[in-house]
């Protein structure tokens, strides 16, 4: 079994300083998301698919 680690973490821009947040990393098949309060607890992953729904979910307030 191959493991492929996500590559460029990034957080939103809207958070700042703030260090309580969460970080998207990249992967062949999506995305990685990982706690920046503690890196090294490990992350999720999910498909292209699922981040895309998710995404567009958030930008439609499909949450509030």
């Amino acid at each position: 079994m191959t493991v492929h680690h996500p590559e460029g973490w990034r957080k939103s821009s809207r958070s700042g300083r703030v260090s309580n947040c969460v970080e998207v990393g990249r992967t062949p098949n999506g995305a990685a998301v990982r706690d920046t309060k503690d890196r090294s607890a490990g992350y999720f992953t999910t498909t292209g698919q699922q981040w895309a729904a998710f995404i567009d979910a958030v930008k439609n307030e499909r949450f509030e």
